[in-house]
């Protein structure tokens, strides 16, 4: 079974399409600066023979052109890998949130629906991924659309645990609570321990643009830093983390418009907002290298937030076995993870600099009572097998 798993940005789209359930990848490709004006970047491969496209400063204005630009490459000439676009039977996504679906579920009318209900949580990333479903819904009309939701993981979480304080009929009707995202992450990190133990006790760090952390017991999500928005937990490259909502009527009271707000909380908080350096934690490291006090300030609270949570979950779970860092930071960033271990001493961690140096896989020390893993992680790995397993 051919199946496409498509990831929409604001600006972006990537695709990677699978043979299942082989779980082999056929072919990738990925769209920068969709809307740019002449500045559109494609890169595309067909894997099974290795033919590559790189196109710089294209002209595709929208979804619509973009997508049209890949199933091309991905049928026509040298590059090809399927004779029809027929041939894909299914269209898997990791999309969002949706009202009243947590779970893995077809992308029906009713579903999509929700995900317009709750556009206000998620504007970016819902409206990205509405569009990009309509688009491919129009072009590969036979094909069944599968998503799997970033909040399903963490359905898990003991609800005393979701709930936050404000009055419980805001939970019945509304729906007001903690919902928990990056499932596809987590969920994948929980699968790859699932396969060394059935019985553990693991915390897993999702660190890059957007950034959370989760408890995971036997494989199930107990607890999670992200809150019902992706405004929430720890801070992230552009966006607050968690923060008094009395600020936004002081804001408002000291003459702050609600867009002048939501800006200052979704483009440009978290480590831009602090160091007034950049989203990009390359960036501000290197800053404060230099010397630079605001970015330095800045990822002390970034490394703050981490250990908080990781604290806090250490007490929920009762005792740890593994530390998880994943995604472009946890991955790459040996002095994020330094930080963050060296502050975890007391809960057992200790840390081998030298592997961590390197970004082995291990990079805690043989004596140490935790385990400390670098995972990288494999989202459309995890999506894939979701879309294949859906009847």
């Amino acid at each position: 079974m051919k199946i496409l798993i498509c990831n929409a940005g604001s600006t972006s789209l990537k695709f990677k399409l699978f043979d299942m359930p082989a779980e082999t990848v056929e072919a990738i490709c990925g769209i920068e600066r969709v809307g740019a004006d002449h500045d559109s970047v494609l890169t595309y491969k067909n894997l099974l023979t290795g033919e590559a496209v790189k196109r710089e400063k294209v002209d595709i204005p929208d979804y619509r052109q973009g997508i049209v630009l890949f199933l091309d490459y991905l049928t026509k000439g040298t590059t090809a890998v399927l004779e029809d676009v027929r041939q894909i039977e299914r269209v898997g996504f990791k999309v969002t949130l949706s009202k009243n679906h947590h779970g893995v579920f077809e992308l029906t009318d009713e579903v999509l629906q929700g995900m317009e209900d709750w556009i206000s949580l998620a504007p970016v990333h819902n409206r990205a991924y509405l569009n990009a479903v309509d688009v491919l819904r129009s072009l590969l009309p036979d094909a069944k659309f599968v998503g799997a939701f970033e909040t399903a993981f963490h359905r898990t979480i003991p609800l005393e645990r979701r709930l936050f304080g404000v009055p419980y009929e805001w939970y019945e009707k509304y729906g007001i609570e903690r919902l928990g995202y990056h499932s596809a992450s987590h969920s994948y990190i929980a699968d790859v321990l699932n396969g060394e133990s059935k019985e553990y006790d693991a915390i897993s760090c999702h660190l890059g643009g957007s950034c959370s952390v989760c408890a995971i017991h036997n494989g199930e999500s107990v607890d999670t830093s992200f809150g019902m928005s992706l405004e929430s937990g720890l801070i992230h490259a552009n966006r607050v983390g968690d923060m008094d909502p009395g600020i936004i009527t002081f804001l408002k009271h000291e003459g702050l418009t609600d867009e002048e707000i939501m800006n200052g909380f979704q483009k440009n908080g978290g480590l831009k907002g602090i160091s007034g350096v950049s989203g990009d934690l390359r960036y501000v490291e290197e800053a404060a290298a230099q010397g630079n006090e605001r970015a330095r300030l800045a990822i002390g609270n970034f490394v703050s937030g981490i250990v908080h949570y990781i604290g806090a979950f250490y007490l929920d779970l009762g005792r740890l076995d593994t530390l998880v860092f994943t995604a472009g930071i946890g991955e790459h960033s040996a002095t994020v993870r330094k930080m963050v271990c060296d502050r975890l001493i007391p809960i057992g961690v200790k840390l081998d600099e030298e592997r961590n140096r390197r970004n082995e896989r291990i990079i805690s020390a043989e004596d140490s009572p935790v385990r400390v893993l670098v995972i990288p992680t494999d989202e459309e790995l995890g999506i894939v097998r979701k879309t294949y397993a859906m009847m």
